[in-house]
């Protein structure tokens, strides 16, 4: 099944028994930069994110993205 990075947030987000929110305020911390819930939430839906924060993301979660040959 292929998840767009909304749901795969999501679903990494309920893993860790965290929310959008504490993501949000976990990475205005991490980047020195205002991220609110809402302004996450309404990227994540439009899929407007960046490789770059996925990557920090995942880092923030405690996971990694990494490609493997098929």
């Amino acid at each position: 099944m292929k998840m767009d990075s909304n749901k795969q947030i999501r679903v990494l987000l309920t893993m860790r028994g965290s929310n959008i929110t504490k993501l949000a305020k976990l990475l205005s911390e991490k980047t020195g930069k205002n991220c609110t819930k809402q302004n996450l939430s309404n990227r994540l839906r439009a899929g407007t994110i960046r490789y770059d924060e996925m990557l920090l993301i995942a880092e923030i979660l405690g996971f990694k993205i990494e490609f493997k040959e098929k």
